[in-house]
């Protein structure tokens, strides 16, 4: 197959090898369209669990390093490990190409299926990220609930070998969304949490949007249909700092 179309995936957590593999299996061979290759790469340096508005900032800024030369270096569009969407914003104003996060794209397919989306995630600290989020979109009228089941993710593993437990968890939080607080879509809070999407679509009676893969179509959308960002929206800087932007690490 001729590739005609490499998508940058930037992890915002550094991590090994093996941690990018565990990521990148959100996307299974026959989901990539023919003549699309995503390539995952973690970010050199920065936050560790994304638990703390320290973290939000070393995420957001290590995002925007690792992507500011991803239409120099020639791919066709940007996709953003994380459901916080971190440093999405600042890359639009930088590139020409499209840029795409997991939250805003969850949030926006939630509402095309349904009324109410409740927001399901690890654990209390990813609060946060959603609140900023949710108030940078106005999403806050159709979002029902954020929930958590008060577990420590895992950022590299995943949740490889804990889903008997995590996932009948995530199952029970689901539904007392669904019974208290109306929730009529689920969104998975993390795209760590890939491995219980097709499970939780399963056994639940609303849908479940899959975060990283919803994020990564849509990537493969805009290039399809040659769209990208609105340059008034996101204009770029009347002077850049491309260089002491690559430097600027630890």
């Amino acid at each position: 197959m001729t590739v005609e179309h490499r998508i940058k995936v930037i992890v915002p957590i550094p991590m090994d090898a093996a941690g990018v593999a565990n990521r990148a299996a959100q996307l299974p061979p026959e989901v990539v369209a023919p003549g699309f290759k995503p390539e995952f790469a973690a970010v050199g340096w920065g936050a560790a669990l994304g638990d703390s508005y320290h973290d939000m900032l070393l995420m957001d800024w290590t995002v925007f390093q690792a992507g500011i030369d991803a239409e120099a270096d020639g791919y066709s569009a940007v996709v953003i490990d994380t459901v916080s969407d971190s440093g999405l914003r600042a890359l639009r104003s930088r590139l020409s190409i499209p840029v795409v996060g997991p939250g805003e794209c969850a949030f926006h397919m939630a509402m095309m299926l349904g009324k109410k989306f409740t927001v399901l995630t690890m654990w209390d600290e990813w609060f946060p990220l959603y609140e900023k989020t949710l108030t940078e979109y106005g999403f806050w009228p159709r979002c029902a609930s954020l929930r958590s089941i008060r577990t420590r993710p895992d950022v590299a593993e995943l949740l490889a070998g804990k889903e008997e437990v995590i996932f009948a968890k995530l199952k029970a939080e689901a539904e007392r969304a669904i019974a208290e607080d109306g929730a009529d879509v689920i969104v998975l809070g993390s795209t760590t949490m890939h491995q219980s999407a097709a499970w939780l679509a399963q056994n639940l009676p609303i849908p479940v949007i899959n975060p990283g893969l919803v994020a990564y179509k849509q990537a493969e959308l805009l290039v399809q249909l040659g769209i990208s960002h609105s340059k008034k929206a996101f204009p770029n800087p009347e002077v850049g700092n491309d260089s002491g932007i690559r430097k600027g690490s630890a």
